[in-house]
């Protein structure tokens, strides 16, 4: 799916955002008082009404579904879908921590009611990703990752823990990936020796930030293949990627959430082994021994023998279950 056919997102920044589409049909629109107020309405609140349905908007602002429809109709939209995108669009286009925590704060909750729920919001994205994902996509991406002499994975902010955790799950297979710290000359001079036989791999949701963007397009300019892992089809990185990714990071959780990111990371590791499984077998055989028998793990200290009355010699917590040593 590339992107030049073609939120909940926390590593953006929040400086003052363009209007967004639905604001400029709001301006424009010939809307008599009561619909103006009920738009007006379903704006300022962005955050509690972009993912309701119809009915269920109506249901909030105490009118019928059949009002709704009309309402949106009148701002020129032709479905309730296409204003529900917009809408969507334009609660990511104003979210900052802030606003997440006030809207989650707004519900009343208890504290184990909003723990449970956050688990369910992140169980939902899973689900979401399990239904939707592309796998023919990841697949695509293990191959260019195999083809490619080296792989830089861009990821700033909290986002950059996406980025190491893929490196790192890829150098262990024999590839040369890398997930530079982000900031702008460090990323500036990592991404000016890439040829078109490298591949940049960028990780950024919702407004996406600047310096990522700034990364793909510097990438792009110097022939690199790009792939965007994002979080919607409508983002930067999958409008100037070359192909893209999508799992929600929409949770109560100010931070938003990265378990449906982190599972897709998982299946992008999971298909580059078993695109060629005898390399990846000899490349992890490297490591066999010491993961074995090396002293890669910890050990609790042996302690010296207590000497019992009867001459019996017992060993102390050092040999204990808890000695055991665990992956």
């Amino acid at each position: 799916m590339s992107a030049r056919n073609e939120l909940n997102g926390q590593d953006g920044n929040h400086s003052k955002a363009s209007p967004t589409s639905l604001e400029v049909r709001f301006a424009q629109s010939q809307l008599n008082r009561s619909r103006r107020q009920l738009i007006r309405a379903i704006l300022d609140n962005n955050e509690e009404t972009f993912f309701l349905s119809s009915r269920e908007m109506a249901k909030r602002y105490n009118v019928d579904a059949a009002t709704i429809v009309r309402t949106v109709q009148a701002l020129g939209y032709e479905r309730f879908a296409d204003f529900a995108a917009d809408l969507r669009q334009h609660f990511v286009n104003q979210i900052t921590p802030y606003t997440v925590l006030k809207a989650a704060t707004r519900e009343k909750r208890s504290v184990t009611e909003q723990i449970r729920h956050c688990v369910e919001r992140d169980t939902e994205s899973l689900s979401v990703l399990r239904s939707s994902l592309d796998s023919d996509r990841v697949v695509e991406l293990a191959k260019i990752i195999h083809r490619s002499r080296r792989i830089l994975v861009i990821g700033v902010d909290l986002a950059a823990s996406l980025a190491w955790f893929l490196a790192y799950g890829l150098a262990p297979l024999g590839f040369d990936a890398e997930a530079p710290v982000g900031s702008t000359g460090n990323l500036q001079h990592k991404i000016d020796v890439l040829t078109g036989k490298d591949l940049l791999i960028a990780i950024s949701f919702g407004r996406c930030l600047r310096e990522t963007i700034e990364s793909v397009l510097r990438a792009r300019e110097r022939g690199a293949p790009t792939f965007g892992i994002t979080d919607g089809n409508t983002t930067p990185i999958a409008m100037h990627c070359d192909a893209y990714l999508v799992a929600s990071t929409s949770s109560p959780s100010f931070t938003g959430s990265y378990v449906a990111p982190m599972a897709l990371m998982n299946s992008i590791i999971v298909a580059s082994a078993h695109i060629q499984p005898k390399r990846s077998l000899d490349m992890l055989g490297r490591t066999e021994e010491e993961y074995r028998s090396g002293d890669r793990w910890y050990q609790e200290p042996l302690r010296p023998a207590k000497s019992g009355g009867d001459g019996d010699h017992r060993v102390g917590v050092g040999n204990s279950k808890r000695s055991r040593k665990t992956v």
